[in-house]
This record gives structure tokens, sequence and C-alpha cells, in this order.
């Protein structure tokens, strides 16, 4: 047999040996891996959340749950109350109050029975309420001051309080938007442009440039009358000139007390009206920096001779207002004319202070729902009550039902 055929003999021997041979161990396969735990939630982003609704400004309540309401004497508040009527009387929302007011003129003032019954049967009770749902706010108080002064200037009378300027542009932004009603904008004409009024320190540092009223004796006192919004100036005739609230340079209101405080000028509870003024007689110097910190400025007016001395000055509803029973409030959330309760304390204590007043006044820094400041009067007495008050309270608003909020 050749080698040729002997190989293709030995071939398929070859390969069915190769079939029986043993194979090569093959690598196990990897075992199954565990499954992952669960992932924890994501947290929430801050702010994901939607914000709950703001509470109604007015909610309905119960003559029963206003603490103080069969203790107070309705007769001390009804003179003023007959002054919301008057003041309210040809405004348009005049045909809302106007069953009340004409109901009142059977009502025996000196009935402090028939006086409470008339406001349960004529009004409905609504809790004033904070946007985040809380019912207390800060309540502060203030008064007609007496100042010295001249209708010149002189050696004593050296500052200023100014009239409303001539190039002072007021626009109600309620004309424009509906929904900025009480809203106003104040500033001036550069070209055909409106650009925001002068600061306090603009106002001191150009002073020639506004019309000047009177001229009185003391920078604290003209910075405060300022913030009281009226006041009297004897002359040294003895005369004496009331002066009211005209306009503002538009500016907001800053506090002077809570700069002191932060400057570590004054220690928390002297930040009071006659803590400020201990404090700038100590330091004359420093005083003319500390009243620019407010950049806010009031020009005033003459008022006239129809307000008698023992008439308190016109507020905003354009009445006068009646010591210890009447407030400024914010009119955006209490109707101007609005009989309140209020439930407060007394200054620096906590003597209850409860009692029926009337929403007839308005001011730069009273701003929000719960806010109210007491009207204490006129003369050193009241300023020394009024510049101690910053106390907590509640307000409950009295409202005819065609005037209840929807």
């Amino acid at each position: 047999m050749n080698k040729r055929h002997r190989a293709l003999l030995l071939a398929p021997l070859l390969l069915l040996a190769a079939c029986a041979a043993p194979r090569a161990p093959q690598p196990a396969a990897p075992a199954a891996k565990a499954a992952c735990p669960a992932c924890a939630p994501c947290p929430k982003c801050p702010g994901a959340e939607p914000a709950p609704p703001a509470a109604a400004p007015l909610q309905p309540a119960r003559w029963q749950d206003i603490p103080g309401w069969n203790e107070d004497d309705p007769r001390a508040a009804w003179p003023a109350f007959l002054q919301s009527c008057r003041g309210l009387a040809g405004k348009p929302q005049w045909p809302l109050w106007q069953p009340a007011c004409t109901a009142a003129k059977a009502v025996d003032a000196n009935d402090a029975a028939a006086v409470r019954r008339f406001f349960e049967r004529e009004f409905l009770p609504f809790a004033a309420t904070n946007p985040d749902g809380t019912t207390e706010g800060m309540v502060t108080g203030y008064y007609e001051p007496l100042l010295a002064g001249a209708r010149k200037r002189d050696a004593s009378s050296r500052y200023p309080l100014h009239a409303v300027p001539k190039d002072l542009l007021t626009i109600d932004l309620g004309d424009v938007l509906p929904d900025l009603k009480n809203r106003r904008l104040r500033g001036r004409l550069v070209g055909n442009k409106v650009v925001p009024y002068y600061s306090r320190a603009e106002i001191v540092e150009r002073d020639h440039a506004a019309p000047v009223l009177l001229w009185v004796e003391d920078a604290v006192e003209a910075f405060f009358l300022q913030i009281q919004g009226s006041g009297r100036v004897r002359l040294p005739s003895g005369e004496l000139v009331r002066v009211g609230y005209a306009d503002q340079n538009g500016h907001p209101y800053q506090s002077i007390g809570r700069v002191l405080l932060e400057r570590g000028e004054l220690q928390p509870g002297e930040a009071s009206m006659q803590g400020i003024q201990a404090w700038a007689r100590a330091n004359p110097a420093k005083l003319d920096e500390l009243l620019n910190a407010n950049p806010s400025y009031v020009f005033f007016r003459e008022l006239p001779s129809k307000f008698g001395p023992e008439d308190g000055p016109p507020g905003a509803l354009g009445v006068p207002l009646v010591a210890e029973r009447t407030i400024a409030i914010d009119p955006r959330y209490t109707p101007l004319g609005a009989p309140v309760f209020l439930a407060t304390t007394r200054p620096n204590s906590d003597e209850p202070l409860r009692r029926l007043v009337m929403a007839q006044d308005t001011g730069g820094a009273i701003k929000g729902v719960v806010r109210a400041d007491f009207f204490w009067g006129f003369g050193a007495e009241a300023g020394a009550q009024a510049g101690r008050m910053k106390q907590s309270g509640r307000m409950w608003v009295l409202l005819p039902p065609g005037a209840a909020p929807k």
C-alpha cells in the first residue's frame, strides 16, 4: 500500500479519534447579579409645592367672638361715627353706607345699649386677617404736636415746613389700572420723561426750590411733624396756625429708629420717639445724616379756620379726627370711614385697650391688613402716649351688608 493510500485510510480514523477526545473544560457562566435595592425617592425641590392661597383679608366673625365688645362704651365713639357719615356722603360708596347713616338719626346717643344694638343691627363684623392666616398685627400711635415757629425765617426759626412744589407730579394709578386703586406715583418731568422726585436729602439741599409755609425752631420736631402728618405752630404773636398733610415726595418711609438700632446707637426698647429725640439732642453733628436716612418727605398746607381749636386735625377722610376714637389704616384692606373694633394694649403695658374706633386716616408707614395707628389727640401728653406705643393687636372691621366682601 503506497503512502497516498495509507494517508487516505488514516484520515477518517483521525477524525473519529478527535471526536472521541474529551473537550477542554469551559469557564463557568458568571453568577446572576443580585437585584439593586430600590432607589430612595428624590427629595422635592424647594418651592416645588404650590404656595397656599393667601387668606381673605376680611373674614366673617361673630359679635360674641370680639373681646371687649360688650364692655366698651360705644357712646364715646358715636361722634366719630357721625363724622364718618359726613365724610362718606357724596362719595361713590355712599349708597352702601347711607342706610346705616340714615338709621343713626333715630338712635339715642346717650343710651349705650341702644348705640350697641344699632351697630349690631346695621353692621356685620369681619376679622382682619393677614395673608398667612394670622390675625395679630402692629398698633402704633400718633398725635397732633405743637411747634414754635414764625412766618419769616429768623435767628430762632430756621427750619422750613415746605408746601407742595410746583414741579411735583402726582399720578393716580387707579385711573390707569383698577387693581392699583389708592396707589399713587410721584415724580417730576425731565424732558418728556417722568423720573422719581427728589429725596429728602436733595430737597433739604435745594430748599429754595419749594415754597415755604412756615419756619420752625427745631429740626427734630419738624421731622416728627412729617411723621404725624399734622400739627399746630405757635407764632411769636401767640397765634396758632394749623398745618396738615398736603402731599409726599413718593419715596418710601424708612424708620430712623431702626437705623439707630442697627448701628448700635440705641438699644432695644429705646427707639421710641422720646428716645430718638434724646439721641438727637446729644448728637447734633450726626442729625442731618440720620434724618436723610429716611428719603421720604412730607409737604404741608395751612388748614382753614373752619377747624376750631377743639377739633382734631382732618384725616384722609376729610373730617376732624377724634382723640382715642380714630385710627389710621391701610385703605387697601379697611375702607375709610368704617367702624373698627380694636383690641390691643396700652403703651408699654399689658393693660387692655379695647374699643370701637373709626378708620378715618391713612399714613405712609401704615401698610398691611392688621395694622393701625391710634390717634391720641393734641399736645404733650398725647405725644408721650403716642411715642411709646408699639403694641400687638387685633382688628374687627364693621361693614354694612351691602359693603361686605363677596
